[in-house]
């Protein structure tokens, strides 16, 4: 199995077509689709279902697509590995991260890995945390800044960058601005919620602190950045559950803090792939964390 082979069946995967794949790879088309006719003789199966607009992936090409993307990660990674110990880094650099994370700067730190490592191209995608952990396992991005939704496994390990607790935020004429100083999700049962979609990892802490008080909610809200989710509260048409630090970024909204058994503590991480897999340009941004870019925590007392 060669490595080109590899490299052009991911490229008809992402397309989903065998001409933007050729014009991207800046082969022929007769010789991408030869590439392809050879990677499915040796496998003994087809890996595309192909029509005149599209092609698709079948059962035995998504199985392939998971460990093709590894592989040629690693191989990236060597490629760089041989690199840096010849004293450059280069390469690519594919960062992942959800909207507005706690315990790091994300734009100030990129700044600084690009002043010490300018022949780096760097790449930043945004997204929810459980579609990042999927691609850093996948190998599609370097590593991640994402908030915890599961444990470590084998393809993915995570290191702690900050934890918080949840915060209850309303327009200061809801009814709960005049009540208690602390909520809980008992106290919040009936409201009208606005959140985020289910992978972002806010709207996952919320969800699992309020099934663990056993509270039905109905988010009737629902977006996928902070701004919309503040002007929604800000007009007052719901209230939100966010991590303790969006706070400040609408001072005009109440903020009360949620008290949930343990089940809201908001913690966020750098997700990584293992030790032996990860790339130098991802050793060099996370060894630059421990000097540019992190936000100091919130006091512990603040609310």
């Amino acid at each position: 199995m060669e490595l080109r082979h590899l490299q052009h069946f991911v490229a008809v995967a992402e397309d989903q077509h065998f001409t933007r794949a050729a014009e991207r790879l800046m082969v022929s088309q007769s010789g991408l689709s030869a590439s392809i006719r050879a990677l499915e003789r040796e496998l003994r199966a087809p890996l595309f279902v192909r029509t005149t607009r599209r092609v698709t992936l079948t059962e035995a090409g998504r199985a392939l697509l998971v460990e093709a993307e590894r592989i040629l990660a690693q191989v990236r990674s060597a490629h760089e590995a041989v690199a840096a110990v010849q004293g450059v880094l280069r390469g690519t650099l594919s960062l992942g991260t959800e909207q507005c994370i706690a315990g790091v700067h994300v734009a100030r730190l990129l700044a600084a890995f690009r002043r010490r490592h300018p022949e780096v191209e760097i790449r930043l995608r945004q997204t929810g945390s459980g579609a990042l952990a999927e691609e850093v396992a996948a190998g599609r991005l370097d590593l991640a800044f994402a908030y915890r939704t599961q444990a470590d496994t084998d393809q993915l390990r995570s290191v702690s960058l900050t934890s918080e607790p949840m915060t209850v935020l309303c327009h200061p004429g809801h009814r709960l601005a005049a009540g208690a100083a602390v909520l809980s999700p008992d106290d919040l049962a009936g409201e009208v919620f606005v959140d985020f979609h289910p992978d972002r990892g806010p709207r996952r802490t919320t969800d699992a602190a309020f099934a663990a008080a056993g509270v039905r909610r109905t988010v009737a809200l629902e977006v996928n950045d902070v701004h919309s989710l503040l002007d929604l509260v800000d007009e007052n048409l719901g209230v939100a559950v966010v991590p303790r630090h969006f706070r400040h970024k609408r001072p005009s909204l109440t903020a009360l803090p949620l008290q949930a058994a343990g089940e809201a503590e908001y913690e966020t991480i750098a997700l990584l792939p293992p030790e032996r897999a990860t790339s130098p340009a991802a050793r060099a941004l996370v060894a630059l964390l421990g000097t540019e870019g992190r936000t100091p925590p919130e006091p512990s007392g603040a609310s």
